[in-house]
């Protein structure tokens, strides 16, 4: 299966990080990449306001990497449960196939069809102790002796008849015709034409003429009649015996012990069920059960066959939860550097900017690549939510030049669209703390702890100081999962200052020399940047108590 990357931002993502995904996969798509954007959280009511306003395809939702079916099957046509074995069999060897799934005529998994669950078949089938009979279907029967068809009678009809060589004296044979369902018998002979009008006449399934022999006028009037199918095979008479075997449908032949695993089956499941398996392999379906192809044992000591591109961050912590099982491709980032490390030389570009988004569009520019107006229009909108509509202390020359770029490719306001984001930012008021804390919150590492920090821009941040026992309860309760602090940066867009929430060990909270505000609240003057401004000071201060 050809490998899919996958261009995703970091857990928890603000405007810039989706923006960010959806741009730069159209970039890479334009230059023939198959690159699909993707996010690794729900989008905050600003972004889906920026998507839903320019209509812009929004990313999709990918809530982990964690190794899945998905990223390591083999794309293997199924077979059609109508299909003659002979055909199926012909196909694995031809492909080098170990199984085949065989489905239905809408593609629903039924059985898998491997060599153990065929030697198993005619081991039960073909019994000199017993009366062998088969399921046959005449235009099968015909298809695989490559036949010439004389007359055919409900020839579609799968039903299941014995197969009988006329190989011995007249009485005989016909003593054992008898002895079975004459019926549903298939009868196979060479130019003996007493015994092909007996046959005839007793009104066999059908009757099939060995060496390339034809019947005479008094034997196909005879056949039609009786309504029995006569047809003439090219084959000698033992090679088209053992032909007819290999006409049954493969739905016949199929294992249907083997599971169906999913799409979206975590490796870790599908360990024991592949050890068990015939073949060492389990098809694979989507969530109506529909074939997309075969796991083998052996795919799983190859890389997955997906490929992921970072935009808008690159430490661990903050990427999609498995990112650690693939290859990172890429890294497009405008932080400071983190923990991350890859096996392979990499594309990776940081820069000090106000948004990844600047970057983006500062690519599409250097390839001489045309932009999208919706591209370009979600761009401004990663730039300018990034930056405080291009008021905040990380706004760069660059980021000014490249919003007004944008805006004359748009015909947009960015003093407008900047109010518009805001207002749109402002919903996230409304809900809970415990949800608008993690709509735009990541995670760090330092000096051997771990901790959080969210941030809100609001035009009113007294709003927030009235619901204060509510935001410190829902850090508390964040922090107590798996933090040594956790913090929530509520910036004034209008002031440019900053309020800053925290719930942290006492250790820590005693050492933060910022103004208080009230208990576990302090004011941040001028601050209103998390990654250049704020990260920095918390950094320094874990730096001095370890």
């Amino acid at each position: 299966m050809e490998q899919t990357v996958y261009v995703i931002g970091h857990r928890n993502p603000d405007t810039d990080s989706v923006v960010s995904a959806a741009a730069y996969a159209a970039f890479k798509q334009a230059l023939g990449a198959n690159c699909r954007a993707a996010r690794a959280g729900n989008m905050n009511p600003q972004t889906e306001y920026v998507f839903e306003r320019f209509k812009a395809p929004e990313p999709e939702y990918l809530p982990d990497l964690i190794p899945k079916a998905a990223h390591y099957v083999t794309e293997t046509p199924a077979v059609h449960e109508q299909v003659p074995l002979w055909n199926a069999i012909e196909r694995m060897e031809r492909e080098n196939i170990r199984a085949l799934p065989i489905v239905d005529s809408l593609g629903i998994y039924k059985s898998m069809l491997h060599y153990r669950g065929f030697s198993r078949y005619i081991i039960t089938h073909v019994n000199p102790h017993q009366k062998a009979v088969f399921p046959l279907s005449i235009d099968l029967v015909a298809e695989v002796l490559r036949a010439q068809p004389i007359t055919l009678y409900n020839s579609g009809e799968v039903r299941r008849s014995s197969i009988i060589i006329a190989a011995s004296y007249n009485k005989y044979f016909m003593a054992h015709l008898e002895d079975n369902d004459v019926e549903n018998a298939v009868v196979i002979m060479g130019d003996r034409l007493d015994l092909q009008k007996y046959c005839v006449e007793r009104k066999v399934r059908a009757l099939i003429l060995s060496n390339g022999h034809v019947s005479g006028e008094e034997l196909r009037s005879l056949a039609e009649k009786n309504n029995v199918s006569v047809m003439s095979s090219p084959y000698d008479t033992s090679s088209t015996a053992m032909l007819i075997m290999y006409s049954v449908p493969v739905g016949a032949m199929g294992d249907d012990t083997v599971p169906l695993a999913r799409l979206s089956d975590p490796i870790r499941s599908l360990r024991q069920p592949l050890s068990q398996a015939p073949s060492r392999c389990l098809p694979i379906g989507d969530g109506e059960g529909r074939v997309t192809g075969v796991l083998f044992e052996g795919d799983l000591s190859h890389d997955p066959n997906i490929g992921v591109i970072l935009v808008d961050h690159n430490e661990m912590s903050q990427a999609v939860e498995g990112i650690e099982n693939h290859r990172i491709l890429e890294v497009i980032d405008h932080h400071r550097l983190g923990s991350l490390s890859t096996r392979y030389p990499i594309t990776f570009i940081n820069k000090p900017v106000g948004a990844t988004s600047t970057i983006i569009a500062g690519l599409y520019r250097e390839q001489r690549l045309p932009i999208k107006k919706e591209i370009a229009s979600i761009l401004l909108c990663g730039i300018l939510a990034d930056t405080l509509s291009l008021k905040s202390a990380t706004t760069t020359d660059t980021d000014r030049e490249t919003a007004e770029y944008l805006a004359e490719l748009t015909g947009l306001d960015t003093a407008g669209l900047g109010k518009e984001l805001q207002n749109a930012a402002n919903r996230a008021h409304d809900r809970p703390a415990k949800e608008f804390i993690t709509l735009d919150m990541k995670e760090y590492s330092e000096n051997g702890v771990s901790f959080s920090v969210s941030q809100i821009e609001t035009n009113d941040p007294e709003d927030f100081v009235t619901r204060k026992d509510e935001i410190l309860s829902a850090l508390e309760t964040l922090r107590n999962a798996k933090f040594y602090f956790s913090a929530l940066l509520v910036t004034d867009v209008t002031a440019l200052d900053s309020l800053l929430f925290v719930s942290g060990e006492k250790s820590f909270t005693a050492g933060l020399n910022f103004p208080r505000r009230e208990q576990e609240i302090f004011i941040l003057k001028g601050i209103v940047s998390r990654k250049k401004q704020l990260v920095p000071l918390l950094t320094e201060l874990l730096e001095k108590l370890a």
